[in-house]
């Protein structure tokens, strides 16, 4: 699958698989200088690019694990969305959840791009809807064990 990437930096760089069976491609800070996000503080940081989407497709932003596990740092959002049909340039808007400030370097790898395919729907109004064995069971309704 080709999509249009449009670099609006000369410093940015195209997200890229890390390895062969990758499902995300980490994306990389185009900033002239680093940023520093305080401790449960939060910051957009722009990639230096925007996309083109075709319809039916979404780009899922993802924390990139490592971040995540060794820095508190994720997207302040979970999972950011660029639609389709957003043409302006892709950010990041990271979340720094631990007490210690975490400082964002230019070229810095900060989150992974999961390209996907979607289904719009339209709803259909019902008085009752079918049973199942589950019920409107939820939140831990099915044990821990």
């Amino acid at each position: 699958m080709k999509i249009s990437l449009k670099k609006l930096h000369s410093a940015a760089l195209l997200p890229t698989y890390q390895t062969e069976y990758a499902a995300g491609m980490d994306i990389v800070a185009c900033v002239d200088a680093p940023i520093t996000i305080a401790p449960h503080e939060r910051a957009i940081i722009p990639t230096g690019f925007a996309i083109a989407l075709p319809p039916g497709y979404e780009a899922q932003i993802r924390a990139r694990s490592g971040l995540a596990a060794k820095f508190g740092i994720m997207p302040a959002n979970g999972v950011g969305t660029i639609d389709a049909d957003y043409r302006g340039e892709v950010g990041v808007i990271l979340l720094n959840t631990s007490n210690e400030a975490f400082t964002v370097e230019p070229g810095m790898r900060i989150a992974q791009m999961v390209v996907t395919k979607y289904e719009s729907v339209t709803w259909d109004e019902v008085e009752e809807l079918n049973e199942t064995a589950r019920g409107g069971g939820g939140y831990g309704s099915t044990g821990a064990k």
